[in-house]
């Protein structure tokens, strides 16, 4: 019994030394889930969700796209990728979850895109338009991160929408689109004090989405997967930054 349990012990340690590379976290909504772990675009919590088939484990965003060309250019970092995307998911919800999803992974860089739910629970009257909370609470999050691991990497998307499909559609778009807007702006102003690399996915697709917006975002909200190759690809430019 105690040989058995010496050899077990062994092993644990062997694959502790393997795993040498990063942990890089992705956190957010529907847009960075992409039905991972087989969740058939549900909104699952993580620990319901399926963590051992590979062909689902990434899902299909561009988390998947940035972890799948990163794995595969660079095998020998053992980096560990993890999508903690949930659909629906508000600021509040993922300040609900962090401690689960994000702290107690103790992730190497983590990669947050928020606010497009939370626009559009303010749109309902489901949440108030108070955007010095928001940004307080969003701070809060990263405030957390840099406790447990002050090097830890942070990058920051801003959420963005399109003129297209049922969102584009709607009578109340030139409101989301400054609501969402406001959102943007304070991502960008966050990354600045935290030191944290920005992504600009809303200047990004207000540039693409010039014409023919649907080529990129189908419903206004969710890119194509044209739009997520884009996304990833700005995404990868900025991650590979990060040893230089």
């Amino acid at each position: 019994m105690k040989r058995i349990i010496v050899i077990g012990l062994l092993c644990i340690a062997i694959v502790s030394m393997m795993a040498t590379g990063r942990k890089v976290l992705f956190i957010g909504d529907s847009i960075t889930d992409g039905g991972w772990g087989r969740s058939g675009g549900s909104m699952a919590p993580s620990e319901k969700r399926n963590h051992t088939d590979w062909n689902h484990l990434y899902g299909h965003s561009y988390m998947m796209l940035c972890a799948a060309r990163w794995q595969s250019d660079h095998p020998d970092e053992e980096s560990q990728f993890f999508n903690r995307g949930i659909s629906g998911n508000t600021l509040a919800d993922l300040a609900a979850r962090w401690q689960k999803d994000a702290l107690s992974l103790k992730p190497d860089v983590v990669s947050l895109l928020v606010g497009t739910n939370d626009v559009d629970a303010m749109l309902k009257g489901q949440l108030a338009k108070d955007f010095n909370l928001w940004e307080q609470d969003y701070r809060q999050l990263l405030d957390q991160l840099r406790q447990q691991n002050p090097q830890v990497e942070i990058i920051l998307g801003t959420p963005f929408v399109a003129k297209s499909g049922r969102i584009g559609a709607a009578d109340n778009y030139a409101e989301r689109k400054a609501l969402i807007a406001q959102c943007a702006d304070i991502v960008r102003r966050i990354a600045i004090d935290y030191n944290a690399r920005l992504l600009d996915y809303e200047q990004m697709f207000d540039s693409l989405t010039q014409n023919n917006p649907s080529y990129w975002i189908w419903d206004g909200i969710h890119p194509t997967p044209a739009g997520h190759q884009r996304m990833a690809d700005l995404w990868l430019k900025y991650y590979s930054q990060i040893d230089e």
